[in-house]
């Protein structure tokens, strides 16, 4: 029985325990599915993807003619090397001849590409039972797995990544395996002339801006920072947020803080209320959203909302001047928080 762990799997790509045999790459995370059997291929074939030894099939193309994968295996290599064959999309029309190439693979690497296997499912039952077989399970990347393909990256690249670069990608990033590669090249490409990747250069080319600058700016209301709110704006505008989408997360806000406020009034610390909340808010806000518990009372969250209710009313009926009665009104309720 060789079924490995997910944690094992680097291990084995680096270094490949058997040089012949059936290999299953299976999991649910597409993405590191193409490129862990795109690193076995290249341990046992070599790097040039023309290589004559080096054949990729469909397993589509293989349902309705299962045997052909026997055939292309047995093939003698025109100039004697190893044949390795690499099956996308493998099934379990494949079980009866995998069973044969399994007892006897001729020297031959059979790479099989495949979805989320349950134990039972009969492809990686059989590939996980036999001697030179090796089944290699693709999960979801974890923080930990992240931070390290992002440091590697950049390391790799000689590119000098500021201190906050990894936790600020892990922010922003996805766990898919394919969609995190193609973000890391851009960024790589990116910084190829200077060398140097700042926490800047990852929010203009990585993050929502729109989600972010929304909570720069509901963030700088609550905690009463005027001169942080204008900054906050401007990003905002420059993130294409209309004025009714400022009062209405704004608004949004306020009422989600007056019922954690509740929850603060009948006894429980601010940061038991955050870590309860569902969904819980991200990590990165959670000083400020503490501060924003501690500073306003329910009346004055009432007050700040009456205000928002009251603009938000007036800047539908004055359309022209709404940029104005906005910002008005949002740097109105900052001041509040300010004052307190």
């Amino acid at each position: 029985m060789t079924a490995l762990k997910a944690h094992e799997v680097e291990r084995f790509l680096l270094r490949p325990d058997i040089a012949e045999g059936v290999f299953l790459v299976y999991g649910p995370d597409a993405g590191l599915v193409r490129e862990s059997a795109h690193r076995l291929t290249r341990q046992f074939a070599g790097s040039d993807p023309g290589s004559m030894n080096l054949v990729t099939l469909e397993g589509s193309e293989l349902d309705a003619d299962p045997g052909r994968l026997a055939v292309e295996a047995r093939t003698a290599s025109l100039f004697g090397e190893k044949r390795v064959l690499r099956i996308r999309n493998a099934g379990k029309s494949l079980v009866m001849v995998l069973t044969e190439l399994l007892d006897d693979p001729g020297g031959a690497a059979v790479v099989l590409e495949a979805g989320n296997l349950a134990p039972k499912d009969a492809l990686r039952a059989l590939v996980e039972g036999k001697k030179l077989g090796r089944a290699l399970p693709c999960y979801p990347d974890s923080d930990e797995t992240l931070i390290k393909l992002i440091n590697e990256t950049f390391s790799k690249a000689g590119i000098r990544a500021e201190a906050d670069v990894a936790t600020t990608l892990r922010e922003n990033l996805g766990n898919d395996r394919e969609v995190t590669r193609r973000e890391l090249e851009k960024l790589v490409l990116f910084s190829a002339q200077s060398k140097v990747l700042t926490r800047n250069d990852v929010l203009v080319l990585c993050a929502d801006n729109a989600a972010m600058a929304l909570d720069e700016v509901i963030d700088a209301i609550g905690t009463g920072h005027a001169a942080r709110l204008e900054d906050a704006l401007a990003r905002a505008i420059a993130a294409a947020i209309n004025p009714q989408q400022l009062l209405g997360a704004t608004q949004l806000h306020f009422a989600t803080l007056r019922r954690w406020r509740a929850e603060v009034d009948l006894g429980k610390s601010p940061r038991d209320v955050l870590d309860g909340a569902r969904p819980r808010p991200h990590f990165s806000r959670k000083a400020s959203l503490e501060q924003q518990l501690r500073l306003w009372s329910d009346d004055a969250i009432g007050a700040a909302a009456e205000r928002l209710h009251l603009a938000t009313a007036d800047s539908r009926k004055r359309y022209a001047l709404q940029d104005m009665i906005v910002r008005r009104a949002l740097l109105a309720v900052c001041m509040m928080a300010a004052e307190r």
